[in-house]
């Protein structure tokens, strides 16, 4: 009977701890989240064979202040972030593969092209840019011309018809400030 309300108790406090640590699915870890999450799920197991039931908690929960404390500072400390969780690396670029990058990464350009069949990109030249993020996923930028249109596109494209000419508001900007991908291709070159 001690084995079972043990094994209750673990699992309540996991649960709790886990709540507390962050919803985050696996692909979406970190490095430091997922060293501490295999630290706890094993730290969970050791009560079930001793008697250390309160010192498991304690650790447990040591772990994941770790992890909360951590993720302060990468908020706080953007070099410190880089550091820790590291940052998304370009794997392509003006519709090529940056093959270096691949190379450092271990990423061979079949499981490349996999993750981009995946996300409905059926050419390596369609894509602007390319990048492998800290969780794995792959972030990109279509060209602007193999961009999807938009409903502004769209309200454009009608308000051209109807007038024979666009307003000045309504025209894009490319505004290098407002590409989400700037912040990257600065820092690799």
């Amino acid at each position: 009977m001690d084995l079972v309300w043990k094994t209750i108790i673990i699992l309540v406090v996991g649960m709790v701890l886990l709540k507390i640590g962050g919803r985050r699915s696996i692909s979406q870890m970190t490095v430091p989240h997922t060293i501490i999450m295999i630290m706890l799920g094993t730290l969970l197991i050791h009560p079930v064979k001793s008697k250390g039931l309160l010192s498991t908690i304690g650790i447990s929960s040591l772990l994941i202040l770790s992890l909360i404390f951590i993720e302060f500072i990468e908020l706080k400390f953007n070099r410190l972030e880089s550091i820790i969780s590291g940052k998304a690396i370009i794997i392509i670029e003006n519709g090529e593969i940056n093959t270096k990058s691949l190379k450092k990464l271990r990423l061979t350009v079949d499981k490349l092209e996999t993750h981009l069949r995946q996300l409905g990109i059926t050419t390596i030249s369609d894509v602007e840019y390319a990048t492998l993020e800290v969780n794995g996923q792959l972030g990109y930028s279509l060209k602007k011309e193999k961009q999807p249109a938009t409903k502004e596109d769209i309200q454009n494209l009608i308000q051209l018809i109807q007038t024979g000419k666009l307003s000045t508001q309504t025209e894009q900007s490319t505004n290098s400030e407002e590409n989400i991908f700037t912040e990257i291709t600065t820092k690799t070159k």
